[in-house]
């Protein structure tokens, strides 16, 4: 039986979230497939959105970026702990090898640990990366990251093929490069069906805030129940203290939104995305592929010192209506004229394909 691999970085949802859209891509072209996960990524995320019948195995692929917070990362951290999981590799590869020996794994797809690479290099087995950027690119911006960037981009160097998303930066070390459209979930519901069915107004404007699996803390949530004209959709994620905002119930323009109950009904958060005019956010691919794909504006705030904020803030406005909020604003809940501005504003310029799982789901299946 053929079986593929996929080591997926553990680091915010973006890698899991478009690996999985490909997964599901592949399963429905090739339903004998046997596929396989491991990562360190949210169980939960895999068990609601993975299609059926994948073998999903806790392991630590890289260790991505330290975050302070969702908005905030330590640096000089960062390099640390990249620096003392890639000079490991080595004494990993023979668990990795061994555990892809003993599923027969044909195919690895790593989005975009290094560790997956090579061990796929040491099994023999052919291996294709997949990503928007590389890790040796995001290290060698960072002071310190120049020597792990190295060991890096050295590990990539083996692999066969590289994958490469819209939005992209790195890629210097793979050998041979296929570009494909976005990856993005995509909702196929009717966005008033979704709509009714968390209670949310049919004839009002809605933002939903979207910051991932850190969430965002110390919101003026007073400041957002008064906004005039929108709804404004908090999930668990977004906090006030200790206390999840969903557990605060509805207030003024607040509507909390129960991320688990949401997946328990049958939808899937793509929906919401679709559903509302505006996702408020810190720039990932996750989220501007998704926004892309729904048709949902971007109001966005800075990220820190990461290096795929600016190739990713400079690419999004040909594709999607964007506008910046500074921190103090977004905190403030100073969103009024941030939001009556981003949804008057023109449809962006291009609209860009966003199959990529099918079109990569192709690419791998010729290649086993």
């Amino acid at each position: 039986m053929p079986t593929l691999v996929a080591y997926i970085s553990g680091h915010g949802f973006g890698h899991a979230s478009r690996t999985i859209e490909l997964l599901r891509a592949l399963a429905a072209r090739e339903p004998s497939l046997r596929l396989i996960v491991r990562s360190m990524v949210a169980p939960w995320l895999l068990e609601r959105t993975a299609p059926p019948g994948v073998i999903v195995e806790r392991v630590a692929c890289d260790t991505g970026a330290v975050q302070v917070d969702s908005l905030h990362l330590d640096v000089d951290e960062t390099v640390r702990q990249a620096e003392a999981f890639t000079a490991g590799i080595p004494s990993r590869i023979a668990a990795e090898v061994e555990a892809l020996r003993a599923h027969s794994a044909t195919l690895v797809v790593a989005d975009i640990p290094a560790l997956g690479v090579a061990a796929a290099h040491a099994a023999n087995v052919p291996v294709a990366m997949l990503g928007n950027f590389t890790w040796d690119w995001i290290y060698a911006a960072y002071p310190g990251g120049r020597a792990v960037a190295a060991a890096i981009g050295d590990i990539y160097a083996s692999a066969g093929l590289a994958l490469r998303l819209p939005l992209w930066g790195g890629f210097e070390t793979c050998r041979r490069i296929v570009d494909l459209p976005f990856i993005a979930r995509r909702s196929h519901r009717d966005p008033a069906e979704v709509r009714r069915a968390f209670g949310l107004p049919l004839e009002e404007r809605i933002a939903l805030v979207s910051f991932g699996g850190y969430g965002v803390e110390g919101l003026d949530v007073a400041a957002l129940a008064r906004l005039q004209g929108f709804r404004i959709v908090l999930t668990g994620t977004t906090r006030v203290g200790s206390r999840s905002l969903v557990a605060l119930g509805p207030t003024g323009s607040l509507v909390p939104l129960d991320e688990p109950a949401m997946y328990d009904r049958g939808f899937r958060y793509e929906d919401i995305v679709r559903a509302v005019d505006v996702v408020v956010t810190k720039p990932g691919y996750g989220i501007i592929a998704e926004a892309i794909a729904n048709q949902t504006a971007l109001l966005y705030t800075s990220r820190g010192h990461f290096a795929e904020y600016d190739v990713l803030v400079g690419g999004m406005p040909r594709y999607v209506r964007s506008r910046f909020i500074g921190t103090d604003d977004l905190l403030a809940g100073r969103w009024q004229s941030h939001l009556e501005t981003l949804v008057a504003s023109p449809p962006p310029p291009e609209q860009p394909r966003v199959d990529g799982a099918e079109v990569a789901a192709a690419v791998l299946l010729s290649m086993m």
